[in-house]
């Protein structure tokens, strides 16, 4: 064949987490509660900031498009998982695993960027107060995710290309619960040197500069809290605000730990574990850190809860 991309392998086969025994059905309820936790979070995030008027500022605005990233993220990558548990592994179409790998990596991508302009707007919230509504206008904030969904397309064009560059021969099977990256191109009998040079420069621009602009923002922040009289306001800021880094500590670390420091083939389980880290207990927690622990998200969901409670029967919708 004369095809620069010369594909023979047409199905992979993930081998997820090996060995359960007995604990595959405790595990596989688990992520599938986990899963049904993350559907619901993320969805009603999504429609309290639709049809509230109480929560149309940009901080909701963010949250609700970090939503949406959650919700697709876990979709593309938690059914994949419980298949892999329930039935010890599992098989796809190789097209359909690189697929999964593109949008996977676009989301992934999509919050590195999103998680930086959501830092920038808490930095002019708490630092410049006087001027936010100018700064953070609607327009502006509609510009900002979409440059972000742009610069991740054109990561995930840019990864495309680079897996055009190889040849897959005969090996199919990724001991892996999706396809990810580093697994995919193991499989590949060309050279890929390159490629995971070209992986780890790509890694600068989509995860090292966006954690040092978050990272920054959170020191001006903390900065102008410092400032702040009240002990109350004070200690109330800080407690959002380390649990904003908690979380980003966790997503950028896995990132970091995966794509820049690969380990090893002997430590595949401790790449697993670190994977289960951002695609699915990010989507989990984000909800809860992010929105569900805002008094005004409470308000809107306890007067739709009360709302529900006091129509009559019937007439609910």
């Amino acid at each position: 064949m004369s095809m620069k991309n010369q594909t023979l392998v047409s199905e992979i086969v993930l081998l997820g987490f090996q060995n359960l025994h007995n604990f595959k059905i405790p595990l596989f309820s688990l992520f599938l509660l986990i899963y049904i936790m993350i559907i619901c979070e993320n969805v009603l995030i999504i429609v309290l900031v639709s049809s509230s008027r109480n929560l149309q500022s940009p901080m909701y605005f963010f949250l609700q498009q970090l939503s949406a990233c959650d919700f697709l993220e876990s979709t593309i990558i938690v059914p994949i998982l419980l298949q892999t548990i329930i039935n010890v592994g599992a098989t796809m179409y190789f097209v359909d695993c690189l697929v999964q790998f593109y949008f996977f990596s676009l989301t992934e991508a999509f919050e590195c960027f999103l998680l930086v302009v959501m830092s920038y707007d808490r930095y002019v919230a708490i630092c410049i107060p006087l001027r936010y509504s100018s700064i953070m206008s609607h327009r502006v904030c509609v510009t900002l995710i979409f440059v972000s969904w742009l610069l991740s397309l054109i990561g995930v064009l840019i990864i495309a290309k680079i897996m055009a560059t190889l040849q897959f021969c005969d090996q199919n099977t990724i001991n892996h619960f999706f396809c990810d990256f580093f697994p995919i191109v193991e499989l590949s009998c060309s050279d890929t040197y390159l490629v995971h040079i070209n992986i780890m420069l790509q890694s600068i621009p989509v995860i090292f500069i966006p954690f040092i602009l978050i990272t920054v923002s959170y020191i001006c922040i903390a900065h102008a809290i410092l400032k702040i009289v009240s002990n109350t306001g004070r200690q109330k800021a800080f407690s959002t605000c380390s649990s904003h880094l908690a979380v980003v500590s966790i997503f950028y670390g896995a990132l970091i730990a995966i794509y820049v420091v690969p380990p090893r083939k002997e430590l595949q389980t401790i790449s697993k574990v670190l994977s289960l880290l951002y695609t699915v207990v990010t989507p989990l927690v984000n909800p809860l850190i992010y929105s569900l622990r805002s008094k005004d998200i409470r308000d809107v969901l306890q007067r739709v809860l009360n709302r529900l409670h006091q129509a009559p029967r019937g007439q609910i919708y």
